[in-house]
């Protein structure tokens, strides 16, 4: 059986579980990494921060287990981009993070592309994607080496090839949702025609060998790690969706097979192909989750993520906050969007205040399965939920109330690293099915709505207002 370690590479941190196949976790080791906020919409990362993280989680999470290692992989932010020397490895430029907004002044400038864009790639023109960042750093900071999103570079680092993947790709603006290549007209919208381009890898393909982390050991099974958790979760048929409550939060769900396009604003992007079979999946962000509550943190209304239920008032006293603090996503797209708190009187305290940003987020996951279902043509049934802030009860019971749905919470706090064990299982193992190399679950916990359905549409009326607002 194939043991795998699995190293997600997030924004606040990086993560490396060793997974054996039953998918139990046989060593597991985290490394924080800090992004810089800055003036003017900026988020950054150091890429040697990110790159060390990575080497010492994975090398503790091995050391762990004890265990020989079949397979490495690597699930990876998705929009975070860098150039650098691709003869000595070395960073020409910070990492451009997905949630920095500079490049909003360039998306304005294609403005006119907006809709040829979407009809090829299945994405909005939106400084939150790849290649707007990276045409802001040719633009900005250096013309020298290449300009690619951070796998590309971190593989790079462990195996010497130059390579990303398809689902990473699918969420640049320069390849074709359909034939997943890359597409000359699109890059020469963004000026980025003659870039070196990364060899695009399919989900389940070997993208070289490392010796990293001890011994010899084969490097595959790449994917974005939003799409890693669609998989781990078991979503293989089209209408399943999860939503990963991470640094932002992002609700995907799977359209099977054809390439649709969403016409109520979602992105549309490859989930994963394996056994030259693409599957897709529309997906929507909320830029603001974990950092909306480490914000909470830094004004002193919490001192750990841990007290939001203690914290949170029973009722927000019609406090409403729209927790845009990096802007709005689908379906508003508004980088330019502010977080704003509204309805508070001198009676407001700071419980009220915490418990609104929570509800602030759950309706924006509602909105997203709103979309979601006009897209699909059917009401979703059951949204399941993993990452860090599913342990907040009171969250989990707003998105539960919002929706008007079971929300089922994923048992392990490691979905990332689980789906792209399943992925790695498969690039070992050929003729292994991926519904074989998914493991199996069931929810650690189901919340049911305890609102009506009347006072959930009230609510997100009122909600949707104060979004609308927002500026």
């Amino acid at each position: 059986m194939t043991t795998v370690l699995a190293i997600d590479q997030g924004t606040s941190g990086t993560k490396a579980a060793v997974v054996d196949g039953d998918g139990k976790i046989l060593g597991l080791a985290e490394r924080r990494v800090r992004p810089s906020y800055l003036p003017g919409g900026g988020v950054e990362q150091a890429p040697q921060e990110l790159l060390d993280s990575v080497l010492e989680a994975g090398r503790a999470a091995v050391a762990q287990s004890n265990a020989l290692i079949d397979i490495v992989t690597l699930a990876n932010q998705g929009e975070t981009v860098l150039a650098w020397d691709p003869a000595t490895g070395k960073p020409l430029s910070n990492m451009i993070v997905w949630q920095d907004r500079r490049a909003e002044s360039i998306c304005t400038e294609l403005a006119e592309h907006r809709d040829d864009v979407a009809r090829r790639t299945g994405l909005v023109l939106d400084p939150y994607f790849s290649a707007p960042k990276q045409a802001w750093i040719r633009r900005n900071v250096t013309r020298e080496g290449v300009v690619t999103t951070s796998d590309s570079w971190l593989i790079h680092q462990l195996t010497g090839e130059f390579v990303t993947d398809v689902s990473t790709a699918s969420r640049s603006l320069t390849t074709d949702l359909d034939s997943t290549n890359w597409d000359p007209e699109l890059l020469a919208i963004f000026g980025l025609e003659d870039e070196r381009l990364p060899r695009i890898l399919k989900s389940d393909e070997i993208a070289g060998a490392t010796t990293a982390f001890g011994g010899v050991m084969a490097v595959g099974g790449l994917i974005v790690d939003q799409q890693a958790a669609l998989l781990a979760e078991g979503c293989l048929r089209p209408g399943e969706a999860k939503c990963t409550f991470g640094t932002g939060a992002f609700l995907l769900a799977n359209t099977g097979t054809t390439a649709a396009r969403s016409s109520a604003g979602l992105t549309a992007s490859v989930a994963w192909n394996v056994q030259d079979k693409a599957s897709y999946c529309f997906d929507g962000q909320i830029y603001t989750a974990a950092s909306a509550v480490r914000w909470l943190q830094q004004l002193g209304f919490i001192n750990e993520a841990s007290e939001l239920d203690t914290v949170s008032a029973s009722s927000s006293e019609g406090v409403l906050s729209v927790p845009a603090l990096a802007g709005l996503g689908a379906p508003w797209w508004r980088p330019d969007a502010k977080a704003t708190f509204s309805g508070m009187t001198l009676s407001t305290g700071r419980e009220h205040m915490v418990l609104s940003v929570l509800e602030g987020i759950a309706a924006q996951v509602a909105e997203l399965g709103d979309l979601i279902a006009t897209d699909i043509g059917r009401p979703l049934q059951r949204l399941s939920v993993d990452g860090g802030l599913t342990q907040s009860k009171v969250l989990m019971q707003s998105v539960a109330n919002l929706m008007q749905m079971e929300i089922a919470v994923y048992p392990s706090q490691h979905a990332t690293p689980l789906g792209a064990a399943a992925l790695a299982r498969v690039a070992a193992e050929p003729s292994r099915s991926l519904e074989d190399a998914v493991i199996p679950w069931q929810p650690s916990t189901v919340y049911e709505p305890r609102w009506s359905a009347d006072e959930a549409a009230e609510f997100r009326a009122l909600w949707r207002a104060a979004a609308e607002s927002a500026h």
